[in-house]
């Protein structure tokens, strides 16, 4: 039983590593798609390359329906955090700054934890708190290494509050829908309705596509297909094998993965706060981890 449960762990966290490298690098993306699309256009262009690379794998793998139990929570969270998410998270760092973005996001694992121990009856472990807490102080300092130093929007730092309120609420949801189907079926089910949520942008997809240089609209696929159908399904099967604050605590190391992108593909040198405040991250969660 000791070996198949340790299995199950490393599966898990082999998951939570390809979803964190993956969302590190939809930062990326997302800024050099920004200077094309707007944010609902680019939720919906994200979300309809999603969908076709979902729906064809789940064709391939012959998995059905979702059981019944798991529509109400596959419908709640697509249309937080696929929807509502996406267009909040593209539209608030077109207002912000990065660092002021990478700060109010870094809320969201928080209120996960908060949620999680009340309403998933998953309580409010030592380490996981302490953790929590060494991390987001890490992402802070990230944020402020990476601030460009302007006044930030009172709106962008709103629309990122309610990206990260909307991811906290859809895994509370998301997380029983686990226990009734499998984790490619939440997620394309979710990204699907999430697609659907956004159809009203999709006057503004078609215009802004027609325009768009290819670079950018490759940077759209590439969310859809990577950070989204790819990365959402190892986050569903990672979150479906551990607790859902663990899982929001080791979101942490996206700040410090988004310098070290930024650094290699923008030439973006980071400055010494900001490796202070990725080791914080990677320390606060090797510490949320701990049993």
């Amino acid at each position: 039983m000791d070996v198949v449960i340790e299995k199950t762990d490393r599966r898990a966290l082999l998951a939570a590593a390809v979803t964190v490298v993956l969302w590190a690098s939809a930062f990326v993306s997302i800024r050099a798609a920004v200077e094309s699309y707007s944010a609902g256009a680019l939720a919906l262009g994200r979300l309809v390359a999603g969908t076709v690379a979902l729906v064809a794998i789940l064709l391939i793998r012959r998995e059905g329906w979702p059981a019944r139990q798991a529509w109400p929570g596959i419908a709640v969270s697509g249309v937080l955090w696929f929807g509502v998410y996406m267009v909040a998270l593209n539209w608030g760092e077109t207002q912000v700054d990065a660092g002021t973005a990478a700060m109010v996001i870094n809320t969201g694992p928080m209120m996960i934890a908060l949620l999680a121990g009340f309403f998933l009856k998953e309580g409010f472990p030592r380490p996981l708190l302490i953790g929590m807490a060494v991390a987001f102080c890490g992402a802070v300092v990230v944020g402020i290494s990476m601030s460009e130093g302007g006044a930030a929007s009172i709106l962008g730092v709103v629309a990122c509050l309610i990206a990260a309120a909307s991811w906290a609420v859809a895994i509370m949801v998301q997380k029983p829908a686990l226990q009734h189907a499998s984790a490619l079926q939440v997620t394309t089910f979710g990204c699907a309705i999430g697609m659907v949520a956004c159809l009203p942008f999709t006057g503004q997809l078609i215009d802004e596509a027609a325009r768009a240089p290819l670079s950018a609209t490759l940077n759209v696929i590439y969310l859809g297909v990577f950070p989204t159908a790819l990365a959402f399904t190892t986050w569903a099967y990672a979150l479906a094998r551990t607790t859902a604050g663990r899982m929001g605590a080791t979101t942490y190391v996206v700040p410090a993965l988004v310098v070290l992108m930024a650094w290699v593909a923008l030439g973006e040198v980071p400055g010494w706060l900001t490796f202070v405040g990725g080791a914080l991250c990677l320390i606060g969660v090797a510490i949320s981890r701990r049993k």
